[in-house]
């Protein structure tokens, strides 16, 4: 099973470069999307149900912002949108949203990036500590988790260009990368560096000075596993070729 998870940058501008072409030319089973910056409405969904994908989309409550989607092959059991009204957490922003399938559930996350202000700063680690005790919740129920996507985070040095240098950058910050040490601890593979230790592979990189050209990135998102499907894990790569966003693709490949 071939899923990818995407930060697109917004989904109308990505289909203005191919988005939809590449995407058909993948043959990927799942595609979770962050940053989709648009409603189901707006968009041409036709495109991708001529490819075979049923989608399903959270949107932000303000428009052109944020938004997560997951397009599938599969017809899912159940369709989660935000969070399960149990839990009493809501999500304005659109940045949640998950597909249980009969022996293991997708997430697609979107999570805050904290870099445009010391309160977005704060309201990031605030999000963060609300999404560990969701999963760490949800995993009573759906033990067979796959969390994919924007997670804003660079995790280890060898995850960023220039370690030193962006020391006190937000999405490098100390706390943020021990909330993302607590949360694999909470029983998740990192899919790609459980296959690769190499350095220099990234998933992010700036607009600003060539970054991309010059490889200057942040490998900020990931499939995370939870253990029990650690041994279906057959194939991680970052596909870097992809240049729809700001952000590429991550593809994980499980057994089925």
């Amino acid at each position: 099973m071939k899923i990818l998870t995407y930060n697109i940058n917004g989904i109308r501008a990505g289909l203005k470069k191919g988005f939809d072409t590449w995407l058909n030319a993948t043959q990927a089973d799942i595609i979770c999307l962050q940053e989709t910056k648009a409603l189901k409405e707006q968009v041409p969904v036709e495109l991708f149900e001529a490819m075979g994908y049923q989608t399903y989309w959270q949107s932000a409550q303000k428009k052109g912002y944020s938004g997560v989607a997951i397009f599938s092959k599969i017809t899912p059991q159940n369709v989660v949108y935000g969070y399960e009204e149990e839990t009493g957490l809501d999500d304005p922003e659109g940045r949640v949203i998950r597909l249980d399938f009969s022996d293991f559930s997708v997430i697609s996350v979107y999570m805050p990036s904290g870099s445009s202000s010391d309160e977005r700063r704060d309201f990031k680690m605030e999000w963060n500590a609300q999404f560990y005790e969701y999963i760490a919740w949800l995993r009573q129920h759906k033990p067979n988790l796959l969390i994919s996507g924007d997670y804003n985070i660079c995790h280890k040095p060898i995850d960023i260009h220039n370690p030193k240098a962006n020391a006190n950058s937000s999405g490098f910050l100390p706390e943020e990368r021990a909330w993302l040490s607590s949360f694999v601890e909470l029983g998740f593979v990192d899919t790609f560096r459980h296959l690769n230790g190499e350095p220099h592979h990234y998933t992010w990189w700036s607009y600003r000075a060539g970054a991309r050209d010059k490889n200057l990135g942040w490998r900020i998102d990931y499939h995370m596993v939870s253990e029990p499907l650690k041994d279906r894990i057959e194939r991680a790569l970052i596909l870097a070729e992809a240049k729809h966003s700001d952000h590429c693709p991550v593809l994980v490949e499980l057994s089925v």
